[in-house]
């Protein structure tokens, strides 16, 4: 199981990532098409720092990769990162699958 291959300090950035709704959504952008930070700071109302910092917490989760390109800052969704998160997504949903079904279980006994 993923679950039990990451370290707790992976969880928690990757948790922390996904916990932030402008985080989930520069995701869902960035998995679609490449952008720049300033450029997805033109899509919220903060200030491009606020936006730098979003992107900094993806970026340590593995879910973004940011590369320079001139004078700008490019950000794409990180496959390998985002794979893994849902490998593990995938892992906690087994799990709790397993114990609606126990208690199905449990309650077809009584």
């Amino acid at each position: 199981m993923v679950v039990d291959q990451l370290r707790e300090t992976e969880l928690d950035r990757l948790f922390q990532a996904f916990a932030d709704s402008t985080r989930r959504d520069i995701v869902r952008r960035v998995t679609a098409g490449e952008y720049s930070v300033s450029g997805l700071a033109g899509l919220y109302a903060m200030s491009f720092a606020a936006v730098q910092k979003h992107v900094a917490v993806l970026e340590r989760a593995s879910l973004v990769t940011k590369e320079r390109r001139g004078r700008e800052q490019i950000v794409r969704g990180n496959h390998q990162g985002l794979q893994k998160a849902r490998r593990l997504l995938d892992d906690y949903e087994a799990i709790w699958r397993q114990r609606v079904s126990r208690i199905a279980d449990i309650l077809a006994e009584g």
